[in-house]
């Protein structure tokens, strides 16, 4: 019997394509342990976001070969899509593939042996096919999924190594995502949330749909509760497409979209393609059709040149959009990017005390948009059980929602109705109506 175990870091486009590769090694008879297991194999998919996130890939790879020094060891992803050669130079890496062919890792791993070192990363900068990789397994206790709509960037951002990494925009055919919702819901899941590396884009290579009509097509999907879309780019989000989108039933009121900073002058450097006032009208527009909706965002700070009056401009315009919630974050010099070739970068004990305070704001905003719903119902999904016997879940606006069960029996898996009593370090509590 041959074993496999397999870790993921980075983005949630990374973790569906894990449990596709996954289910591909599963197929040809290899059983899945933990990965803090000792396995006759172990695939790592990696990040290169930023220098952590190359320094978690690398950690992960020598913990695989401590695990089991006799293993054959595979890393894919972004991180061995920009520096194959490095990767493979890693003691006990076997195998090198990048974010191209993910489906070939099976194939190429049994052909190794212990020792064997083998580069099999291709260029992907001229790549405009889409490669499906499905995750093909329904399990009855899903009640969220992951559905990967496209792959690639073509916005080339100053500090974003990802473009380089992934390619360009590569859409997955309507048909296929369609036809994976109905799976998922025949099989009793109640929300998919559609993801890609620039889901905004979805379709613009194939000229034969857009975001906006996938939305609409996946709307009618029987059995399906909710929509959810996972980081999208604000000029998306125009007022046709939210004229357009704020009639699908079920599309859940929750938009994560990414602000990297509130001043226009670091955003011009950026290379980011909006203004900071056409960010706060795409925010209003979606807070008028969406009544109560949750706006979520990314926001980066020590960008190179970003000085303190721009800080401040960034920091007194999160103040004013009042996020439901945000992911806060460092500016990392990725290698080969534009940006990373500026001198005027900003030294870290400064980018530590500018995230500290934007941290510190967005927490601020998050409490208030979360005690604005004290006293009101909710519909949730609950998914876990906490170790303290509470049921855990979801409101289409995402907010994470804890109730005792009252002998109720398993909520897994189900919607209740909610009444929300208080919050309390970002969670909130109540307890069900019904």
């Amino acid at each position: 019997m041959n074993t496999a175990a397999f870790y993921t870091l980075g983005c949630k486009v990374n973790q569906y394509e894990t449990e596709a590769v996954q289910e591909l090694f599963e197929k040809e008879g290899y059983v899945t342990v933990p990965f803090t297991e000792k396995a006759d194999c172990y695939i790592i998919n990696t990040c290169s976001v930023t220098s952590m996130s190359d320094r978690k890939s690398r950690q992960m790879i020598r913990r695989a070969r401590k695990t089991n020094p006799d293993a054959l060891i595979a890393v894919m992803g972004c991180y061995s899509q920009t520096a194959p050669d490095e990767v493979l130079a890693i003691d006990g890496v076997n195998l090198v593939l990048g974010t191209k062919d993910k489906s070939s890792a099976v194939r190429l791993i049994k052909t190794l042996r212990r020792g064997d070192k083998l580069n099999a990363v291709t260029d992907v900068r001229d790549n405009h096919t889409y490669e499906e990789l499905r995750v093909m397994r329904c399990s009855s206790d899903r009640t969220r999924a992951y559905i990967k709509i496209q792959d690639g960037c073509s916005q080339f951002c100053s500090y974003c190594i990802i473009p380089y990494a992934r390619g360009p925009v590569r859409s997955r055919p309507e048909s296929e995502i369609l036809e994976e919702a109905r799976s998922l819901a025949g099989a009793g899941c109640k929300e998919i949330i559609l993801t890609g590396i620039h889901a905004a884009a979805y379709g613009r290579d194939l000229g034969t749909t857009s975001l906006e009509q996938l939305l609409h097509r996946l709307d009618k999907t029987e059995g399906l509760s909710r929509i959810r879309l996972s980081s999208i780019e604000p000029m998306t989000l125009d007022t046709a497409f939210v004229d357009s989108i704020k009639s699908c039933k079920l599309l859940c009121p929750h938009f994560h979209i990414s602000l990297q900073s509130g001043c226009d002058e670091t955003l011009r450097r950026m290379n980011r393609h909006y203004t900071t006032a056409q960010f706060e009208s795409v925010v209003n527009g979606l807070r008028e059709a969406f009544p109560g909706c949750a706006v979520t965002t990314d926001i980066m700070v020590g960008f190179a040149g970003e000085t303190d009056e721009e800080f401040e401009e960034t920091l007194e315009f999160v103040k004013r959009i009042r996020f439901a919630d945000a992911h806060v974050f460092q500016y990392s010099q990725r290698r080969g990017t534009p940006a990373a070739r500026r001198p005027d970068q900003i030294p870290p004990n400064i980018k530590e005390e500018r995230s500290k305070e934007i941290i510190k704001q967005t927490q601020q905003s998050r409490s208030v948009f979360l005690n604005g719903h004290i006293g009101k119902t909710a519909d949730v999904l609950f998914e876990t059980r906490t170790k303290d016997g509470l049921y855990e879940g979801k409101t289409a606006n995402y907010i994470t929602v804890r109730v005792p069960s009252f002998g109720a029996g398993d909520m897994t898996g189900q919607f209740r109705r909610v009444i929300l009593e208080r919050e309390e370090n970002g969670i909130m509590f109540g307890k069900t109506v019904d």
